[in-house]
């Protein structure tokens, strides 16, 4: 399934250079409320999501990825003020979970045997997918990563480019000021080839599209119809 992680410009370019995405941080994203959407009531409740919590961001990290590349907020919000670069990535499609938004947090029992209160196992995979509701205009997939500790650098994971994982979409963002053609000549080597385009927010709609100007005004230069 094809589906877009939006960076800055400068970290985009990093990432097609070195063919790779960074790996995020349970710890580091920008939701208190991450790993956190039960009802903590209780307490103990509280303790134990806690460190759950801890145990997930020191062992497991994750990529943010969305559906879609055409909502002007998430391209605020995640690309630099639109001066970033949305990257699409065909993902394996059972590596890819859903995010689930709510209104209010979910209802847990808590194992309350033994000095620790513990989550049990099921309930791990709900907090690792589940989002206050206004949060849904993310429209967020979830690649969920096993951190290997021998591999990092500069306290930073990364996931490489593959098969499961491939790189086939450049969208530059509507402020972006990279030349096209610079950004399509560091992506000569990749094969299958990964298609780069310009974005400009539309002119009758809440939108980010494709900036059809720019396309046809290439194919004049390579000889080619525009009619359509």
């Amino acid at each position: 399934m094809l589906a877009y992680y939006f960076t800055t410009a400068q970290y985009a370019i990093s990432d097609i250079v070195f063919r790779r995405v960074k790996v995020s941080r349970f710890m580091d994203l920008n939701d208190p409320f991450e790993l956190l959407g039960a009802d903590l009531g209780d307490p103990k409740h509280r303790q134990a999501f806690r460190n759950t919590k801890a145990t997930l961001d020191r062992d497991r990290g994750l990529i943010c990825l969305t559906r879609a590349w055409s909502n002007p907020v998430v391209w605020g919000h995640y690309a630099d003020k639109h001066r970033g670069i949305a990257l699409g990535i065909d993902v394996q499609d059972d590596m890819l979970e859903p995010v689930h938004y709510r209104r209010t947090p979910f209802k847990v029992k808590i194992n309350m045997s033994g000095p620790t209160p513990k989550v049990h196992q099921s309930l791990v995979d709900k907090m690792l997918r589940t989002k206050f509701a206004d949060w849904k205009y993310e429209d967020e997939l979830r690649v969920f990563v096993s951190l290997d500790h021998d591999t990092v650098e500069s306290g930073n994971h990364f996931v490489s480019f593959g098969p499961t994982f491939a790189l086939c979409k450049v969208i530059l963002g509507p402020q972006c000021e990279l030349p096209i053609g610079g950004v399509r000549r560091l992506l000569e080597a990749y094969e299958p080839a990964v298609s780069v385009v310009k974005a400009r927010i539309a002119f009758r709609s809440f939108r980010v599209v494709t900036d059809q100007l720019q396309a046809r005004t290439e194919r004049l230069g390579k000889g080619r119809d525009v009619t359509d």
